[in-house]
C-alpha cells in the first residue's frame, strides 16, 4: 500500500523544482532585455554623436501645412515697423537742422579754507565746455533754443553752431535748475539769411505716449566733436534718478548712447518728434547703455515760462544797476555745516545803496533773482550785470525766524554802485 502523504510530498517537490527553473529562465530573459536595451541605447548614442540626430530639429522646423489655390495671388510679407535696426537717415536728415552744438566758457571758483574762509576768498578760473540744444521757435527778435541748465550754468560766454557750421553768440534767457532746463536766445539779426534757410524748428512729440521697447534716436554734440547720431530703445519710463545728494528726477531711460556733449540734445521717436531732452548717462565701469532724457511732456510747461524771461545781455558798466550789499556764498558744504539754505548770505547792507531801507535785511540769504537761482556771490554779481540802474528786481530770500528759515520776496530798485560796494 502506498503512502498518500509520501506521494503528495514527491509531487510537491517536483512542482517547486519546475517553478524554480521557470523563474530562472524568466530572470534570464529580463536581464537579457535590460542588457540588450542598454547596448542598443549605447549604439544609438554613438551613432548620434557620429552621424547627428535626424530628429533633432523636427519640432522647430515642422510648420502647419498651408493650402493655397494655384490661382491665388502671392501673400505679401507683413509690414516692417521702424526700429533701431532699420535705416533712419530720412528721420535724421529732417531733424538734424533743428539741433545745434553749444560751446561755452564756464566759471569755477576755488575756496580758501584758511582764516575767515566762510566770507569768501579763493580764485576764479574758466574752462571750456560743450553741449547741445534744440531749436524750438522764435519771437520778434530772437531764435529760441532749449538745452540743459547744467550746460549754461555759470557760463561767461556761449556760442551756438548751426547745421551749416555757422557759429553765433547766444545768451541765456531763462533757467530752471530743478528740472535742469534752460532756454538760450540768438538775435535773429546775427543769423545770416543762408543759415536761416537751412535751420528748422523741432517738432515736439508726446512722451506720455511712449512705451518700453520703442525705438529712439539721439542727436547731439558728443564730446564736442560736432553733431552725431546714436540709436537705441526706450529701456524704461518714469525712472527715478538721483542727480545730487538731495534731488531726484523722473526721466526716460534709453540704451542709445548719450555721452558728454550730448546734454541738451534731442531724443527722437521714429516719427522724428522730440520726446526727450538728453540729460545724463550712468557712468560706471560695470554699466553700459544707461542714458537718461527729460520727458518733453514734463518740460513743455516750464519751457513756456522760460521763453518769456528776460534775455541776459550785459549792460555797459556806466549804466549798470547795483544792489548795494556785501555778501558771501553759502555753498552746499557750508549749508550742511551751519544748517543754512544755499545762496548769498547778506552780512552788510551799504548805506546809500539800492537795498538800504528796503525789506532786505542783514543775515538774509538770497536764493533767487527774478526767479533765477543764485547760489554764490559770483553768480549774483554776474546776474546783476544784465540790469540797468532804475530797474526793479524781485529777490527771493530766506529769513531766519525763531530758529527756522522762511522764504519771502523782496523788491528792490537798482541804483548806481555805492562807494564801498564790493
Amino acid at each position: 500500500m502506498y503512502d498518500d502523504r509520501n506521494l503528495n510530498e514527491e509531487e510537491s517537490e517536483k512542482k517547486e523544482s519546475l517553478a524554480r527553473r521557470a523563474g530562472r529562465l524568466a530572470a534570464g530573459a529580463v536581464l537579457f532585455g535590460v542588457v540588450a536595451g542598454a547596448v542598443m541605447a549605447g549604439v544609438n548614442q554613438a551613432a548620434v554623436q557620429l552621424l547627428g540626430d535626424p530628429y533633432e530639429n523636427t519640432v522647430q522646423e515642422s510648420q502647419p501645412a498651408q493650402i493655397v489655390p494655384e490661382t491665388a495671388a502671392p501673400v505679401p510679407p507683413p509690414p516692417v515697423a521702424a526700429s533701431p535696426n532699420t535705416d533712419v537717415t530720412a528721420i535724421v536728415e529732417k531733424a538734424m537742422p533743428s539741433v545745434v552744438a553749444i560751446t561755452s566758457m564756464t566759471r569755477y571758483q576755488t575756496r580758501s579754507f584758511g582764516f575767515g574762509w566762510f566770507f569768501g576768498g579763493g580764485q576764479t578760473y574758466e574752462v571750456p565746455g560743450s553741449g547741445s540744444g534744440i531749436i524750438i521757435g522764435e519771437n520778434d527778435t530772437e531764435l529760441l533754443i532749449v538745452t540743459n541748465n547744467h550746460v549754461v550754468e555759470n557760463t561767461s560766454s556761449l556760442m551756438v553752431t548751426f547745421i551749416d557750421e555757422e557759429a553765433v553768440e547766444a545768451a541765456v534767457k531763462g533757467t530752471d535748475e530743478t528740472m535742469d532746463l534752460a532756454v538760450i536766445a540768438v538775435p535773429l539779426e546775427n543769423i545770416s539769411a543762408d543759415t536761416r534757410s537751412r535751420i528748422a524748428y523741432a517738432q515736439l512729440g508726446d512722451s506720455d505716449a511712449l512705451k518700453v521697447g520703442q525705438g529712439v534716436i539721439a542727436i547731439g554734440n558728443a564730446l564736442g566733436y560736432g553733431q552725431s547720431v546714436t540709436v537705441g530703445y526706450v529701456s524704461a519710463l518714469n525712472r527715478e534718478v538721483q542727480v545730487s545728494e538731495t534731488a531726484t528726477r523722473t526721466l526716460i531711460q534709453t540704451d542709445a548712447a548719450i555721452n558728454p556733449g550730448n546734454s541738451g540734445g534731442a531724443l527722437l521717436n521714429m516719427q522724428g518728434q522730440v520726446i526727450g531732452i538728453n540729460a545724463a548717462k550712468y557712468s560706471s565701469p560695470e554699466v553700459e547703455g544707461m542714458g537718461y532724457a527729460i520727458p518733453i511732456s514734463q518740460a513743455k510747461e516750464i519751457l513756456d515760462q522760460l521763453v518769456t524771461r528776460r534775455t541776459a545781455r550785459e549792460v555797459e558798466e556806466a549804466r549798470r544797476g547795483y544792489l548795494g550789499i556785501q555778501g558771501t556764498s553759502v555753498d552746499a558744504q557750508s549749508a550742511a555745516m551751519f544748517g543754512m539754505p544755499e545762496g548769498v548770505f547778506v552780512y552788510k547792507i551799504l548805506e546809500g545803496g539800492a537795498a538800504y531801507g528796503t525789506e532786505l535785511k542783514e543775515k538774509d540769504i538770497i536764493t533767487k533773482v527774478d526767479g533765477q537761482t543764485v547760489r554764490t556771490m559770483e553768480e549774483l554779481q554776474a546776474l546783476l550785470t544784465y540790469y540797468e540802474q532804475g530797474e526793479e528786481i524781485e529777490l527771493t530770500v530766506q529769513t531766519q525766524t525763531e530758529g527756522r528759515y522762511q522764504e519771502r520776496t523782496v523788491k528792490v530798485i537798482l541804483a548806481g554802485m555805492p562807494e564801498s560796494e564790493e
